[in-house]
């Protein structure tokens, strides 16, 4: 659960304030039973925008296993981080396996994102 500094509950489509901190774990406990859910339309995923400040945006994303980010272009200057289970990130020439702890700097041509397993993944983007 996100919390204030007060412990109050923390709206889901609320960003973090400086200072304020919130548990990623907890989160992506939540976002993953919203990607497993069959009544969500979620297509085996979801995610949460964790914080956006100028020139900085991070957003937790959850994969059930199979599910895939399709094809897309870099937003902009990108690190993506395994926070659990494992994902491989695909370029049309490459694929990069992470695992639980793992960051890669996301290649700034199309790419795809498949979980291989239950997921959840940080993505940092320095919007271009």
């Amino acid at each position: 659960m996100n919390t204030h500094h007060n412990g109050s509950a923390r709206p889901p489509e609320t960003h973090l304030s400086a200072g304020e901190i919130t548990s990623l774990p907890a989160m992506g406990k939540e976002l993953l039973a919203d990607a497993r859910s069959t009544d969500s339309g979620s297509s085996g995923r979801a995610a949460r925008t964790v914080v956006t400040l100028p020139g900085l945006r991070v957003t937790l994303i959850a994969l059930a296993t199979g599910s895939e980010l399709a094809e897309h272009e870099a937003p902009g200057a990108a690190t993506l981080t395994c926070l659990t289970g494992r994902v491989t990130l695909h370029t049309t020439d490459r694929a990069w396996p992470l695992g639980q702890g793992d960051i890669v700097a996301v290649p700034g041509q199309r790419h795809s994102l498949t979980a291989e397993t239950d997921a959840t993944v940080l993505l940092t983007v320095r919007p271009a």
